[in-house]
Formats: structure tokens, sequence, C-alpha cells
């Protein structure tokens, strides 16, 4: 497995991070409309505090992730170290990032702190309830279609220097199988900020399993053009009609 980009983000790890609420609704270009079309899915989750923030807004949402199966404090300490790890090589690759979401470094990682705080603070009061669960992909444990809406940010695509396209194609499979609506995911390039680079051989598989695949721009760019996600749905077979539509 590699550890890392030669001209990227140079991290040996899946860094352990988490994005707010406002960042998740730019990232994946949503309306409060579409969250509230039924049950979501966040996977992985991550630090995510964006479980808690939809759910006080009265959305129901399930996160999902590998280390879930860990105490609250041995998560929170694992957070702060990701963060100082990958912040400590930021400098370096300063070049493949933008400056208009955010002003600087300082404030992106004071949004991955509050990210982090907030999830540590839920995910102590409702693990237990299954608001987060314990679960890695390419197999997840949730019935077929249960989820109207599935996020999934900051991992396919983005590690896709040490996750094979078999992978990502398992996974995607898995994602759409337990998705009665959307898939969304954010962001379509490399920690390198090169896209990824087997995109096109992605939706060629996904066109083959009869999924629909659109890729929209986004009101969110850090990594330097990183601006747009992938929305997949499963195509409409008309009945009688011997076609998809």
């Amino acid at each position: 497995m590699n550890t890392g980009t030669p001209h990227g983000l140079d991290i040996d790890r899946i860094a352990f991070f988490g994005r707010t609420y406002a960042e998740y609704r730019d990232m994946f270009g949503l309306e409060e409309a579409v969250l509230g079309m039924g049950l979501i899915l966040d996977c992985p989750g991550g630090a995510s505090s964006f479980a808690l923030e939809a759910s006080r807004k009265g959305f129901d949402v399930t996160a999902c992730d590998v280390l879930y199966d860990q105490s609250a404090v041995a998560l929170f300490e694992k957070g702060k170290k990701d963060i100082s790890h990958v912040f400590e090589k930021f400098d370096a690759v300063s070049h493949l990032y933008v400056w208009d979401y955010y002003r600087n470094k300082e404030e992106v990682m004071t949004l991955r702190k509050k990210s982090l705080d907030l999830f540590v603070e839920d995910f102590c009061r409702c693990s237990a309830e299954g608001s987060y669960m314990r679960a890695a992909l390419p197999h997840l444990p949730f019935p077929d279609g249960m989820f109207s809406l599935v996020l999934s940010a900051n991992f396919l695509f983005l590690y896709g220097d040490r996750l094979d396209l078999d992978f990502h194609k398992t996974c995607l499979k898995e994602l759409m199988r337990i998705c009665s609506g959307e898939l969304r995911i954010f962001p379509l390039v490399g920690l390198d900020a090169k896209p990824y680079c087997y995109l096109d051989e992605i939706v060629t598989f996904l066109d083959a399993e009869g999924i629909e695949t659109e890729i929209l721009k986004v009101p969110f760019e850090f990594q330097r053009g990183a601006n747009r996600m992938m929305k997949l749905r499963r195509k409409i077979t008309v009945q009688g009609a011997g076609h998809e539509k």
C-alpha cells in the first residue's frame, strides 16, 4: 500500500477527519428539500458533526465508520492526532489549495476541531441508540434500499492511490444496494488534486450495472479543481417497453 502521492499531501493514513453541516451542504450541493426526503446515511462518517447538526434540524441521519467500535475518548485522541498529522504536512503542498471558501489554514483547522468536538459529544450520547454504527466498506449491515440519500465524503477517489479500482467498484455497488434514492460522492480528485484516473471506467461500470451517473459542480472548492460531486441513481425501467430511461 502506498503511503502518499508523490506530488500531493503526503500522509500515512486515512485521516479520521470531520466536516460540519454547512460544509456538507456545499460539498454535496444539498438542498434541505433533498435532506427531508427520508433516511440519510453518512458513510464513512469519520469525525463529522453532520449527523448531529442535521438531526437538530429534524433530519434522520445515521453515520457509520470502521472506527465506531472504539470509545469516544479513543476517537477524540485519534481525531486530534490526525488533525496535527495532516496540517503539519500541509504547507509543503499549499499550492494545491485555493482560498476562496476558507480564509486560511487556521480557519480550516478550527472547523476540523469544532466538528470533532461536536461529533465526540454526540457519539457519547447517541452511539447506543444506533445513530453511529461500526461498519466497514465494502460490506455494510443495512437492508437493501434502506436510505433515501447516501453521502460519502473524502474517502473514495480521494485515496485512490491506496484503494484500488476493484475496491471502488465494490464499494459503489454496495452503497447503491442500500440506497433507494441518490448516492452522492465528493470529491472526485485524489490527494494530489488530480482527477481520479479511473473515473471514466467507473462511469462505464456503473452504467452496465443499471446506475445513472451525473457529475455536477458544487459551491465548494478547497483542493484546486475539486468543485464537483458525483450523483448516482438507479435507472428507471419502463415495464413492457424493453428499455430503460
